[in-house]
């Protein structure tokens, strides 16, 4: 039995910055970099040498990982937040556009598996100004 959710995320304006993620019942936030603007979500990964916690590309269909140092793990997201693909990607690839998909979600290779996610997993995204206190 399948239900469909009308998740509080759907109509939300993103804009560029922090915030926190939250994967599935798990209250432990993740840092998350939104990237919202054309500028940022080409510029998404490049050039970094790692990323801590996650960058979340809004809206996005596809990625690549052209000019990337290090390898990624990427869950494309459809307008729910929730999981409908996972791979993990090395440099100098070009991932295909998943149909459904309307934000990607990028981090250091092997975090997603730490954080649980998997294909049908519900993500929370809560702006913050509390993960870097201090």
């Amino acid at each position: 039995m399948r239900q469909h959710h009308r998740h509080q995320q759907r109509q939300r304006h993103w804009h560029d910055g922090e915030a926190a993620l939250t994967v599935g019942t798990d209250p432990a936030p993740i840092p998350l970099e939104i990237a919202a603007s054309y500028r940022a979500r080409t510029r998404g990964l490049l050039g970094r040498d790692g990323i801590t916690g996650a960058l979340l590309l809004t809206p996005a269909a596809s990625v690549h990982t052209f000019r990337m140092r290090f390898p990624i793990d990427v869950a494309h997201l459809d307008r729910n937040l929730r999981v409908i693909s996972l791979t993990t990607m090395p440099p100098g690839r070009l991932g295909l556009p998943r149909l459904r998909s309307r934000h990607v979600l990028e981090a250091a290779a092997g975090a997603m598996a730490g954080w649980g996610l998997r294909v049908g997993t519900q993500l929370d995204v809560h702006p913050t100004g509390r993960l870097n206190s201090g």
